[in-house]
This record gives C-alpha cells, sequence and structure tokens, in this order.
C-alpha cells in the first residue's frame, strides 16, 4: 500500500442550488460534490484555503485522498473536476469521485533508487541525474504500491534507465507508451570539463 493517503477534511453542505453554493463561498468554502460508489451524491463544502494549499502543490487532480465528513464514513476519493473563476482563477466548485477497491486510476508514485554503491559510474565520480522522482502508473485504488524501485547496480557512466528497465509493481502499467527515462549517471563537471578541452586541442592541432 503507497505510504500514507492524505485526508481531506469537508463538511455536509446543507442546501443545494446555486443560492446555497453563494452562501458557501461567503463563508469561505468551496462547494463540491461526491459522486460514484452506488450511493448517493453528497454535497459537501471545503475550506477555501485548505484545498488552495493542496491545488498549489500541484497533481491535485492524480492524487487519492481520504475523504473526511463528519457524520460519514471515511471514503476514498480521487478529483474529476475543479472549476474555477474566469477571472481570478480560483476554485468555485470541486468534483470528487468515490473508489471501489477495484477501481483503475491514474496516480504519481514515488521512485527509489537502491544499490548506488554498486554503480561502477557511481564509485568513478558519475552523477545520478534523476529526471522523474516519481512516474505515473495505472494502480488499483485497493492495491496502490508504495514506491517504484530502480536497482543502480553494474551502471556506468553514460548509462540510461528507462521505464522499460525498471519491474514494476504487479497490477501496475506506465500512463505513457513510450520507454521514456527515469535517471542517468553522467560524468563528473570535472571530467566533462577535461573532455572538452581535449576536443578544443584536438581541433587546434588539426587546424
Amino acid at each position: 500500500m503507497a505510504g500514507e493517503i492524505p485526508d481531506l477534511v469537508a463538511l455536509e453542505r446543507t442546501g443545494t442550488g446555486k443560492g446555497a453554493a453563494r452562501q458557501a463561498r461567503r463563508d469561505g468554502m468551496v462547494p463540491g460534490i461526491v459522486f460514484g460508489g452506488e450511493k448517493d451524491p453528497l454535497p459537501i463544502n471545503l475550506p477555501f484555503n485548505k484545498l488552495l494549499q493542496r491545488l498549489k502543490k500541484g497533481r491535485f487532480k492524480s492524487t487519492l485522498f481520504n475523504l473526511k465528513v463528519e457524520g460519514h464514513e471515511d471514503v476514498r476519493v480521487i478529483c474529476r473536476d475543479v472549476q474555477r473563476d474566469v477571472v481570478k482563477d480560483l476554485p468555485t466548485h470541486v468534483d470528487l469521485m468515490r473508489l471501489r477497491r477495484t477501481t483503475k486510476i491514474n496516480l504519481f508514485i514515488p521512485v527509489e533508487f537502491i544499490n548506488e554503491g554498486s554503480a561502477p559510474g557511481l564509485k568513478r565520480g558519475g552523477v545520478l541525474t534523476v529526471v522523474r522522482p516519481e512516474v505515473e502508473l495505472v494502480v488499483t485504488a485497493g492495491d496502490i504500491p508504495e514506491k517504484v524501485t530502480v536497482d543502480l547496480a553494474g551502471l556506468n557512466i553514460g548509462d540510461t534507465v528507462t521505464i522499460s528497465d525498471v519491474t514494476l509493481p504487479e497490477g501496475t502499467k506506465p500512463t505513457i507508451d513510450r520507454d521514456f527515462v527515469i535517471a542517468n549517471i553522467s560524468a563528473p563537471s570535472g571530467l566533462r570539463s577535461a573532455d572538452n578541452d581535449a576536443d578544443d586541442d584536438a581541433e587546434e592541432t588539426e587546424e
């Protein structure tokens, strides 16, 4: 199971329609709706400031949340839409979908690198450049992996790790079809400078 699923705390919204939504905004809340999961839709209010903080962190629509509403059981949800003010670009309404354990969703899963001490390229002073500290995978809501593990053993300077080199957690697959780069081992800056100087010397000799 993935590391701790963040809580999203909301209040049940009494009343529906535009009037109740406008009142919620005046009270510093953002109206929303929770749907799916073979249950009735649940109108909610989310604290504006807390929601804005979440949105600024990014990837709000691809983060699994544990929704807590007083008087209701906690439920896992994912955002399906955030409506914004066309002028201020601030959230005005949020749609959240309840998830079954078998639901397939896209989530960003953190990448962990192991066996750095067994990588000849790093022993020679090479630098591990992480292109993707997280990878977006299609996962099952009830079986979310904690991480994707990348084994660096045996890698030399100039070697690249792509998604096809990694054994993904069972039941997951990348959301991107192409074989994208996760990390590479590049030469240390001093070595690169020496190589560039050698190239310059060679060009001068040819002239």
